[in-house]
């Protein structure tokens, strides 16, 4: 999603991996965004997993999020699974964004029955119901249990 918004606004995408959100790297990215971007537009920066930054980047970000030092011509997107070890004033400065799967198992569902016949899988197929409910619509478990399932057939 994160990717599809930075290439929609053509912007320059500053990638932070999961555990690599220190002071250190924001630091280092924010004078990067000082700069006009070579797509001349905007620049992007996907904070990945953010529940897990340092709390050092959570307060050095406060005033980069809010008017008092903003970084010009900068969209922040940060991920997470969970937002509960994040503070609240940090949270405050963003647009939290819910996404779901309820209601998705059925598409679920068929995209496991594709991938177990794209994979060769016999006519003897898993009870998907069974593991996309087990997973609580999760797409990641149903499919590493499917490739075990592929891997003993």
């Amino acid at each position: 999603m994160t990717l599809a918004i930075a290439s929609d606004m053509g912007a320059e995408v500053h990638h932070i991996g999961s555990q690599q959100c220190k002071l250190d790297t924001l630091e280092q990215i924010v004078r990067m965004c000082q700069y006009i971007p070579l797509s001349g537009g905007f620049h992007v920066v996907i904070c990945d997993e953010a529940d897990a930054m340092s709390d050092a980047a959570q307060k050095y970000l406060l005033s980069k999020l809010d008017s008092s030092e903003p970084v010009p011509n900068t969209v922040w997107i940060f991920t997470c699974n969970a937002t509960d070890r994040l503070e609240a004033r940090f949270l405050s400065r963003c647009r939290v964004l819910e996404f779901s799967s309820y209601g998705m198992s059925d598409a679920i569902c068929d995209h496991l029955d594709r991938v177990w016949h794209a994979e060769g899988g016999n006519g003897n197929c898993p009870n998907l119901k069974r593991l996309v409910a087990d997973a609580h619509n999760n797409v990641r478990e149903p499919l590493m249990r499917l490739e075990l399932e592929l891997m003993g057939a």
